[in-house]
């Protein structure tokens, strides 16, 4: 009952059903892939799977129509990141919101093309769009990266030496924002995969890919993503508690 409650909770939010819908779209894609290349007798269930993937991934593309208008808030309070500390990952993350504001309307020119709704070429959009959310995806393993190693560096300087002046609740929280950074790297590199496979052939690994090592890739990057939303769920609550 409290994980049907957690998931009704989750589903109120455009975030946790876009999670939802993304988790289950890679995870049929993965099935109906494995179906369809390893099991003949069972193809055609795979098929209807990867057609069911499919949709879903529209439903998503459909619903980011919608976003620009979120993300230019979110880059506009943003700014330049003057109350970071950190002045590398203040850079990072200017570059990173610039890219992601720009991979939005190419993304829609792309969709309006495909729709027949714009007479252009929607292969060029989709590379571009695809090429902003490989640049937005390496600013964020290279921000968690720095980030982790930094965490990690700084634990090691205060409990190696100052153990009784570093709260043990300072601690966790320095090991928890530690180990987030690392999951969030790990979800970055397997949405890393899937991008460069989908820009066009002649690209590194681009169109390798079999649909199930796409379905995989996005299946962990979604999983890694639900996991982390449902725990910083649970710390707010237990937070908020105390």
């Amino acid at each position: 009952m409290a994980l049907l409650n957690s998931l009704a909770s989750s589903l109120e939010s455009y975030r946790g059903r876009d999670r939802l819908i993304r988790t289950l779209g890679y995870c049929c894609q993965l099935v109906g892939g494995v179906l369809v290349e390893q099991c003949p007798s069972r193809s055609d269930m795979g098929r209807r799977l990867l057609v069911v993937s499919a949709q879903l991934s529209h439903c998503r593309t459909v619903l980011r129509l919608f976003d620009d208008l979120a993300m230019f808030v979110y880059t506009k309070q943003y700014g330049l990141g003057t109350e970071e500390e950190d002045i590398f990952i203040r850079w990072l993350s200017v570059l990173s919101n610039m890219a992601d504001q720009l991979y939005y309307p190419c993304e829609h020119v792309a969709w309006a093309a495909d729709a027949k709704v714009l007479q252009v070429d929607s292969a060029r959009w989709w590379t571009l769009s695809t090429a902003l959310w490989i640049l937005s995806l390496l600013l964020g393993v290279v921000r968690s990266l720095w980030t982790a190693l930094k965490l990690r560096q700084k634990l090691w300087s205060l409990t190696g030496t100052f153990t009784s002046q570093l709260p043990r609740s300072k601690r966790r929280a320095m090991e928890a924002r530690m180990w987030s950074e690392v999951l969030t790297l790990l979800s970055n590199l397997a949405d890393l995969a899937n991008a460069v496979h989908w820009l066009p052939r002649g690209v590194l690994w681009a169109g390798r890919f079999p649909p199930w090592l796409v379905g995989l890739m996005g299946t962990i990057s979604s999983l890694l993503s639900m996991y982390q939303a449902a725990r910083a769920g649970g710390t707010a609550e237990a937070g908020s508690s105390g």
